[in-house]
């Protein structure tokens, strides 16, 4: 389980370097005549300058136009300006194409065949999208998980992944400490109740409602998982992790317990999941995992939605051996109509 959030890949124990800046900045290493990756430099082609004079002006501008390095960005859901990436790119000089979002690797392929660089937020960047796209030489996930790109494969390919691991560290944090919130404060019942016509009388207390010394398990203490820790810890609960790749130093200087993963399902009132998606942490909130929590616990989880197995979710709920979960992330998306999680008040 690594909760590092996108800063290293450990798949097959290789290590992929993840730089730091923003979707452009990357990009703007990028060169019309010559690139160096991973792969090696690629040599400068000589320049018949005599020949170069004798184009006319209009056909050499577009002729450079066309040589221009073609950045894609493949849109998400949310529709975001990215005006600023041209502008950023202008010094190399590149082009900016905003494409609509897709998931189908035949039409990604289609419409970014001279791809220089891919920026993408969902769109899945398979080993057949980056080996079809030959010029293909880098790919920006604008965001801090990169399970939607195939590291393995962009590594054997000389393709260099970037993501962004310090965004929305404290946007993430903050929501899942409004889903505890709302969750112990009864908050969503009583909306419920009030739009009704119901008033009720309850006094919050005993589970619901109190929350100073209740035991807060995090999975994962990455970026976003410390960022939860500390707001969470400042309401006077106990906090304990898993994360076997977080040193003891830092769980020290947070005041984090560190337990097992059994142990924390056990003993948490409240669990959060803050891990990123992998072939070692698909469904590690499962059978085995629900059947060691308390029939009083509430899971939370804002990483990736296939780190929980929802039909054993679904189980736990149904059997009363969970009290509720609150899911900002779903296996598939959009979610089924048909799922029962979205029939169950619990959820």
């Amino acid at each position: 389980m690594d909760s590092q959030q996108g800063e290293d890949n450990r798949d097959g124990g290789k290590r992929v370097a993840i730089h730091r800046p923003s979707p452009c900045e990357v990009i703007v290493t990028l060169r019309a005549t010559s690139v160096e990756c991973s792969s090696g430099a690629q040599a400068l082609a000589a320049i018949d300058l005599d020949a170069l004079h004798r184009v006319p002006s209009r056909t050499l501008r577009a002729t450079m136009a066309n040589s221009l390095p073609h950045v894609y960005v493949i849109l998400g859901s949310a529709q975001w300006d990215f005006a600023d990436c041209q502008t950023a790119l202008n010094r190399v000089p590149a082009r900016v194409i905003s494409l609509p979002p897709s998931q189908v690797e035949d039409e990604i392929i289609a419409k970014a065949r001279d791809a220089d660089a891919l920026v993408v937020s969902s769109a899945p960047v398979t080993r057949g999208v980056m080996g079809a796209l030959e010029g293909l030489k880098v790919v920006v996930r604008t965001g801090v998980g990169y399970d939607v790109v195939d590291v393995p494969a962009a590594t054997e390919l000389g393709v260099i992944v970037v993501n962004i691991p310090d965004l929305w560290i404290r946007e993430v944090a903050n929501h899942a400490l409004a889903l505890l919130l709302a969750w112990n404060r009864g908050i969503l019942a009583m909306d419920r109740q009030g739009h009704a016509g119901v008033w009720s009388g309850r006094v919050p207390g005993g589970r619901i409602g109190s929350l100073h010394g209740e035991t807060v398990g995090i999975v994962g203490l990455g970026n976003i998982g410390s960022a939860f820790a500390r707001r969470v810890a400042a309401l006077e609960t106990k906090v304990v992790a898993c994360d076997p790749y977080v040193d003891d130093k830092k769980f020290a200087g947070l005041g984090v317990e560190r337990v097992t993963l059994e142990t924390l399902a056990e003993r948490a009132d409240y669990v959060s999941v803050h891990t990123l998606l992998n072939a070692e942490t698909r469904h590690l909130i499962g059978e085995a995992f629900f059947r060691r929590m308390k029939p009083t616990a509430i899971l939370i989880n804002t990483s990736r939605g296939p780190v929980v197995d929802e039909q054993a979710l679904a189980r736990a709920l149904w059997e009363k051996r969970l009290a509720g979960a609150a899911l900002d992330v779903w296996e598939e998306e959009p979610v089924a109509r048909d799922s029962p999680l979205l029939t169950m008040d619990k959820m």
